[in-house]
């Protein structure tokens, strides 16, 4: 059976009260834009749910987009038809003898208080209309069809399926956020575990070259462009030169503290192009205990740098969890391309698990970071990337 529209629930985003609105204008305005290949798609917007009228287009590769839209609690196909008792009954009918299953259960929702029959008298009717002319049984406890019936102003939604969206916030209704993207597994999960949450996002990552090769960088760009997907729009990207405030801290004679002042000085660059571009905090991919940096005493040591908010999406995840979601939204393949990046490329023997802010603070005083961490800022590139972003244009820049 052909299916001609599509009946999005909004789920967490009714529990907003008198913002309700904003938060379903701005689902309504991404949701358009990410759908916007599909050029004879119609919609419709309510208090409670959207619309969309297929028109003929890939219903399967609509609800495969339709699944990453943050924001969206779940959706269903569904059969339109009037408001009227005995058409009702007969699209009943018609949908659930395309469904597969020998018993059934019929839940029907009166939001439209105008049509005169009540839910439990709708749902007497019909199943008795279903029993009358089919062989499938009822079953009210574990029903291999449940028949959602929704009898709003609209007219009569009828379905036989729930397809579960990303749930979350619409991206944008959160802020902006910058992203410290390494090119890992982590961090594009936590990018995406961000934009679910509504959250906007920039990236920036810190290039060492020669030591990091141009592969590493299109590595970055690679997952930008499959996040980019997701969001429906281009990400903003700022690779930032940090080869020689690198080398200039493995030359303070403490190779332990490294990777620790290795991060305390990202966060100060991070936190300055945050603010440059309107950001509201950092993101990072995180997980406690997962290496040496992300020790509690290693967070509090590194985090006190600055003052802008660190979030961390990825903090209680073990890895096997954060891999199944990379694998999901298609960046794991990429993460594990061969190509290292600037915290790898000098892992210490013994990196410190427990540091001292008053040693980083010591090892910083024996030379001028500030000037170092001004120049890395002055030298960023600043690369718009989409799904369309030719890897071979941001060679001029490395």
């Amino acid at each position: 059976m052909k299916y001609e529209h599509i009946l999005i629930r909004f789920g967490e985003l009714n529990t907003k009260g008198k913002n309700k609105i904003d938060f379903i204008n701005c689902l309504f305005k991404n949701m358009k834009r990410v759908l916007k290949k599909f050029s004879t798609l119609e919609y419709l917007k309510t208090h409670d749910h959207i619309y969309i009228t297929l028109n003929d287009e890939d219903c399967d590769e609509v609800i495969k987009v339709l699944k990453e839209v943050s924001g969206i609690a779940n959706f269903s196909l569904v059969k339109k038809c009037e408001l009227d008792e005995n058409i009702i009954k007969e699209t009943c009918l018609e949908v659930i003898k395309n469904s597969n299953g020998q018993t059934f259960k019929v839940k029907c929702k009166r939001a439209n208080k105008n049509f005169l029959i009540h839910s439990d008298d709708m749902n007497r009717l019909i199943a008795s209309h279903i029993l009358k002319n089919s062989d499938l049984k009822v079953d009210v406890h574990q029903p291999d069809i449940l028949l959602s019936v929704e009898i709003r102003n609209e007219g009569a939604f009828i379905s036989t399926n729930k397809i579960q969206g990303a749930g979350g916030y619409p991206l944008g209704i959160g802020g902006k956020a910058l992203v410290l993207l390494s090119g890992g597994i982590d961090s594009p999960v936590a990018s995406y575990m961000m934009m679910k949450r509504g959250i906007n996002i920039e990236a920036v990552h810190f290039a060492s070259p020669p030591y990091t090769s141009f592969e590493a960088q299109t590595k970055v760009i690679d997952l930008l462009k499959k996040l980019s997907v997701i969001k429906g729009a281009s990400i903003k990207l700022h690779i930032v030169p940090f080869t020689s405030l690198q080398e200039k801290i493995y030359e303070l004679g403490d190779e332990s503290y490294a990777i620790t002042l290795m991060r305390r000085m990202m966060y100060r660059i991070a936190a300055i192009l945050a603010s440059r571009n309107n950001c509201k905090a950092l993101v990072t991919g995180e997980s406690v205990g997962q290496v040496a940096s992300q020790t509690l005493d290693s967070i509090k040591v590194i985090n006190e740098t600055i003052s802008l908010p660190v979030i961390r999406p990825l903090a209680c995840m073990d890895k096997l969890e954060i891999i199944d979601i990379s694998k999901r939204i298609d960046t794991y393949d990429i993460s594990i391309r061969p190509f290292i990046d600037c915290c790898t490329i000098f892992t210490p023997k013994n990196p410190v698990t427990h540091p001292k802010s008053d040693r980083c603070e010591e090892l910083e005083s024996r030379f001028d970071y500030k000037q170092y961490v001004y120049d890395c800022v002055k030298n960023t590139t600043h690369l718009q990337i989409d799904e369309n972003y030719s890897n071979e244009d941001v060679s001029e820049f490395l």
